[in-house]
């Protein structure tokens, strides 16, 4: 098999969980091949570089082997290789997260922010 849909090897090789996930990035304008932007039905080849906007987090990957069958995640990663930078971690976080709506903080709430918010700005 020479080449295959974009939206069927995004699911064959396990970066969307559903072909129609894949199909929706792609009509979103967040799947882009070899630097172009793809449509579901654009074909993909060996040697392809795609860049994929999956979850919120950006995925760059070449791919090595066209499938059309969705496989286990062991195979599924020797059909690309995966050049997607590594993200530093942050070193803002958030010292407590509240759920919208939860109302205001409390008295230990406040007093963790306050300190948080010191740490921030120095001494």
């Amino acid at each position: 098999m020479e080449s295959t849909r974009l939206d069927r090897w995004l699911w064959s090789v396990r970066l969307t969980k559903t072909r129609s996930d894949a199909a929706a990035a792609c009509r979103g304008g967040h799947v882009r091949v070899n630097d172009k932007p793809a449509k579901p039905a654009t074909p993909v080849k060996v040697g392809d570089r795609i860049r994929a906007r999956v979850n919120e987090r950006i995925r760059i990957v070449e791919v090595v082997q066209v499938i059309e069958k969705r496989v286990g995640p062991p195979a599924a990663q020797q059909c690309y290789v995966d050049n997607t930078p590594i993200e530093a971690p942050s070193d803002t976080v958030p010292v407590a997260s509240r759920d919208r709506g939860a109302g205001r903080p409390t008295k230990r709430d406040r007093r963790l922010l306050d300190e948080w918010r010191r740490g921030l700005s120095g001494p």
